[in-house]
């Protein structure tokens, strides 16, 4: 599994039937993921479906 696959914003799309980033990137934000330049996603929330039950105890 890459670290997308964990993000919240990696949303399964039942039109297209697949997965993809649901986070606009402007046009400087594209180049860098694109040419690979920057190390990660500046925009990556893990989608832990536990942490707000943690979180209420």
């Amino acid at each position: 599994m890459n670290r997308c696959e964990a993000c919240v914003y990696y949303i399964y799309d039942d039109q297209e039937e697949c997965y993809s980033c649901m986070v606009n990137l402007d046009e400087d934000e594209m180049y860098r993921f694109l040419t690979k330049t920057q190390q990660s996603c500046p925009y990556f929330r893990l989608n832990d479906e536990y942490g707000l039950v943690r979180h209420q105890n």
